[in-house]
């Protein structure tokens, strides 16, 4: 508790563990809440949790809440999750892919992911899930990070083209993107540029907490 409450003057780290997936990673107190970063970004809760909170909020939280099943590609601490679970009241199925066991390991010990009885983690490169999987999703939200990188394959149109395949009817993608330059914000039109406007209408909210822009894509049948 007395962490907590400095933490309001300064940041205090509690925890930190270098992985071999996600390099270092660190659970400080900042500002009264527990927070999950990498080196050099937030990974969950703090400013990510505002951001996805945002994105949610847009896409209208009473059609999350007739919403049977989630997918969460990238899952760090979990705090869409709780946004999900706490805050929106969702009561339907989530499932969770994560390609690194230690991060899954922190958010259990230190966010309590494993309480959260309607979770399902699937430790899995989200690429191979994605191929694999043979449900059908109301909202998928892809978080894939690996510290302020964005691995290049969630903007290839055969990986978009396979996340939309697995949308049902009126299904909605929520895609949190980093922009750091010019090239990101080309990448990014280029990605929504190739979103079938027949079958999908997409969007752009940008520059949320400076360097995040997200993309809302929503099948139209």
């Amino acid at each position: 508790m007395i962490q907590k409450l400095f933490s309001y003057i300064i940041p205090i780290k509690v925890f930190k563990k270098r992985s071999e997936r996600s390099k270092i990673i660190e659970i400080t107190w900042a500002n009264g809440e527990l927070v999950l970063d990498s080196e050099n970004t937030n990974y969950s809760y703090g400013s990510l949790q505002r951001i996805l909170r945002y994105g949610l909020r847009n896409i209208g939280y009473e059609s999350i809440l007739k919403m049977e099943h989630i997918l969460l590609l990238g899952v760090a601490g979990g705090s869409v999750i709780k946004t999900l679970v706490d805050e929106i009241e969702y009561k339907g199925k989530i499932t969770g892919v994560e390609i690194d066991p230690d991060m899954i390991q922190i958010a259990n010990q230190y966010f309590g992911l494993d309480q959260i009885k309607q979770l399902e983690i699937i430790i899995d490169d989200a690429f191979e899930f994605v191929l694999k999987t043979k449900d059908k999703y109301d909202l998928i939200i892809i978080d894939i990070f690996e510290d302020i990188k964005m691995p290049n394959f969630l903007f290839e149109s055969f990986f978009s083209g396979h996340i939309c395949s697995l949308l049902k009817s009126k299904g909605f993608v929520l895609f949190n993107t980093m922009i750091l330059d010019e090239a990101h914000n080309v990448r990014n039109s280029k990605y929504i540029s190739e979103i079938n406007p027949e079958l999908f209408t997409s969007k752009m909210l940008p520059r949320i907490e400076v360097h995040n822009e997200l993309i809302i894509i929503e099948k139209v049948a």
